[in-house]
C-alpha cells in the first residue's frame, strides 16, 4: 500500500471547537503546529475525541506572532476509524493549525 502522505490548513480557529482531521483507516498524525496569528496572548486546547476527550495538549499558552509544535523528534499518534482531532482557543479567530499526516497506514 502507497503511503499518502497530507497536510490541512486551518484558518482563525476561534471559541469553537474545530475538527482538524476526522480520521478514516489508522491515519498517522506526524505534525501539528499552532500559530497564534494575534498580537495578544491566547490559550489553546488540541484532543482526541473518542468516546470523551484525550488531550494533546491543554490551556497552553502562545505569545503573540508565536507559534508551537506539538509533535516533535520524530513521534507521531495514530488515529484510529472515528477518532477525531479538535482544536479550540480561548480568544476568537485567533489560531491557525496546519497539520500534518499519513492517510490510511493500516486498514
Amino acid at each position: 500500500m502507497a503511503q499518502d502522505f497530507r497536510n490541512v490548513l486551518v484558518r482563525t480557529i476561534g471559541t469553537g471547537d474545530t475538527t482538524l482531521l476526522a480520521a478514516g483507516d489508522y491515519d498517522a498524525v506526524i505534525g501539528i503546529r499552532c500559530c497564534n496569528i494575534l498580537t495578544s496572548t491566547i490559550e489553546v486546547d488540541v484532543y482526541i475525541i473518542n468516546s470523551g476527550n484525550k488531550y494533546l495538549a491543554k490551556d497552553v499558552v502562545i505569545p503573540p506572532n508565536s507559534a508551537i509544535e506539538l509533535i516533535q523528534g520524530g513521534a507521531k499518534i495514530v488515529l484510529a476509524n472515528g477518532d477525531t482531532l479538535e482544536a479550540v482557543s480561548d480568544t476568537a479567530s485567533s489560531l491557525d493549525v496546519v497539520l500534518s499526516y499519513i492517510d490510511t497506514i493500516s486498514s
